[in-house]
């Protein structure tokens, strides 16, 4: 009979090293959890459409040119080159705006870069009101 500690003997008086990983798994899982959340709190961007060059020269329809409202330094608002009123404006928008199909509703503002802010942002809500839908915002020095 051998008591030896061999390799055919079971020698079990000392302490056997056991990882124990279901607290890694867990803490792995929240915090895979936890990146989730955060990948959706990205802040989100403005998009802006830039237009490309046309591939051939277009005829110009009448019934496709877009409004262009202009507000000068005094408060005068022009629609192309005919001066309105706020109500004039509004109503004669509306009007030409209701007689054109969803994809064609889009009005350009102009204005110089020293007009008051609150003045283009009211002339955005007149045209808004009156249905213009994308509303664009024209650059100094484009004619």
């Amino acid at each position: 009979m051998s008591t030896g500690g061999g390799p055919s003997g079971s020698d079990t008086s000392g302490p056997r090293p056991d990882v124990n990983i279901t607290p890694l798994i867990d803490v792995l899982l929240v915090m895979i959890i936890i990146f989730m959340v955060i990948k959706h709190k990205d802040p989100h961007r403005f998009e802006s459409k830039i237009p490309e060059k046309p591939k051939e020269q277009q005829q110009v329809k009448s019934d496709t040119i877009f409004p262009v409202l202009t507000i000068d330094r005094q408060g005068v608002i022009r629609w192309n080159t005919q001066e309105k009123t706020e109500e004039q404006l509004k109503r004669e928008l509306k009007e030409f705006l209701d007689n054109r199909p969803s994809d064609l509703r889009a009005a350009f503002i102009k204005a110089p870069r020293d007009v008051q802010y609150e003045r283009v942002m009211k002339l955005i809500d007149l045209a808004k009101g009156a249905g213009a839908s994308p509303i664009g915002l024209q650059i100094d020095n484009l004619d």
